[in-house]
């Protein structure tokens, strides 16, 4: 077991391994976790048996395929149900699931060791909330994490199961297969499907939309915050700032998406135009939602207009909640900066949400996280276009998804040279692990000063 202190950290029973407090710092076994998985899953996927046929795998589509799995991305170069072998399919199955419940359990984790340095009124909330006597107890948070992914994932299944075997497949064993892996997929905000067109043979199917959205909705809503539903749904004046600004920011931004998406699309016939009224408003549901981390469609991004793709591309950078399996910036700081903004206009001296004031150091890391992705998608968006003959809009539009770990596309990533696919994964990982480290780290790293320097005011705007 590894001991998380300053010290160095033994193993038990293995006297003289000692791995560096500098490793075994939670902000650090982040991104190590998450690059080792990424190295066993390209392991498994070359394995001769993991690709359909007798050929053998090409190593840049393991490579690819497992970062985009382990990060719940879901981008793919290859199609993953012809590719594949079932067995191959398995293992991105796994891969995902992995990556889904470590990101959530270990992203909680790390709140709760930040929560542990702010104090024990935290520390005692931490406690009353994930039902943890102290930080060294993960066991509980783990299965309870895992407890609420599998009651989705079943759900969704059978629903989509029964779906399947009544009105697209002959036997019960593929619909079964398919169901369970859309489930795991929806609600791990994954993009991969085994359709080679996605959702497309659904366009419009509720039964099939509708549940596959619920999944990819509470996925990206985040655990602690379910947590909280859970226990008090029928309160929201009692829900803490977090759960209010994910929740309804989650429900704000998902109607005011499909009345956009709807609007855009409704004569698009390459998207609604052929559809009926009803089956318009679930794609329109469904395209709103998708962006915000989901990855599946049921219809053909490329031939969406300029201006759906550049609302998409505001959803996958926004994401959805914290320690959820959504990536982004997180809805949160999204709506924090909104909040700085009015308070910077309104003149007011503090930044305040509801009845509760947001300190200086929470601010300082939201706009600090914003301008890094920004800084991250646009500068892999240029490297992009001098590694391809993309323009700059589809281009922004892949950089968009991969940092968002969002896994959808207007058909660039098959086409990708090998040295742009590489800049993907990057964007991939960093997307995934990058905004949670730097939070975390800039929190583990404060420190009280003890001297303060002559202010400057330089002039702004």
């Amino acid at each position: 077991m590894l001991i998380l202190t300053c010290r160095p950290v033994y193993l038990r029973g293995v006297s003289r391994l000692r791995i560096p407090a500098t490793i075994a710092h939670p902000v650090r076994l982040l991104p190590i976790a998450f690059l080792a998985l990424i190295g066993v899953g390209t392991i498994s996927l070359l394995m001769p048996f993991a690709r359909e046929g007798h050929d053998a795998p090409d190593f840049m589509a393991a490579f690819f395929t497992s970062a985009s799995a382990v990060t719940v991305t879901g981008l793919a170069t290859v199609d993953t149900g012809t590719y594949w072998s079932v067995p191959g399919q398995v293992i991105i199955l796994v891969l995902v699931q992995i990556g889904g419940l470590g990101i959530v359990a270990l992203a909680t984790l790390l709140g709760l060791f930040v929560g542990g340095r702010l104090g024990i009124r935290t520390r005692l909330v931490a406690q009353a909330d994930m039902h943890v006597v102290n930080i060294g107890e993960v066991k509980p948070l783990f299965r309870r994490v895992a407890l609420t992914m599998v009651f989705f994932e079943t759900v969704t299944a059978v629903v989509l199961t029964f779906r399947y075997r009544g009105s697209y497949f002959g036997d019960w064993g593929t619909s079964l297969w398919h169901g369970v892996f859309d489930a795991v997929m929806a609600f791990n905000n994954a993009g991969f499907s085994l359709n080679h067109d996605s959702l497309t043979a659904y366009a419009g199917d509720w039964l099939v939309l509708l549940p596959i959205s619920a999944a990819v909705f509470f996925g990206a809503i985040g655990f602690p915050v379910l947590a909280e539903l859970f226990q008090g749904w029928r309160t929201p004046s009692r829900w803490t700032v977090h759960t209010r600004l994910t929740v309804w920011g989650s429900i704000i931004l998902t109607v005011l998406g499909a009345l956009v998406f709807l609007f855009l699309e409704w004569h698009n016939d390459a998207t609604l135009a052929g559809l009926p009224f009803w089956d318009r408003l679930v794609t329109g549901v469904e395209g709103s939602l998708m962006p915000r981390s989901g990855g599946l469609n049921s219809f053909d991004w490329g031939e969406a207009r300029p201006e759906t793709l550049d609302m998409g591309i505001v959803l996958m950078f926004i994401g959805g909640g914290s320690a959820s399996t959504a990536g982004g910036i997180k809805i949160t700081t999204f709506l924090l900066l909104f909040y700085v903004i009015l308070a910077e206009l309104r003149g007011d001296p503090e930044v305040t949400v509801g009845v509760r004031s947001i300190g200086p150091r929470v601010i300082r890391t939201a706009i600090t996280i914003a301008l890094l992705a920004v800084m991250l998608v646009t500068t892999t968006t240029f490297v992009v276009m001098l590694l391809t003959d993309f323009g700059f809009e589809e281009s922004l539009f892949e950089c968009a998804s991969a940092f968002g770990t969002v896994g959808l596309s207007t058909g660039l990533t098959p086409d990708l040279p090998p040295a742009a696919q590489v800049v993907i994964i990057v964007l991939m990982f960093l997307g995934r692990v990058g905004t949670i480290t730097a939070a975390g780290a800039f929190i583990l790293r404060r420190r009280a000063p003890r001297y303060h320097l002559p202010e400057e005011q330089p002039i702004i705007g």
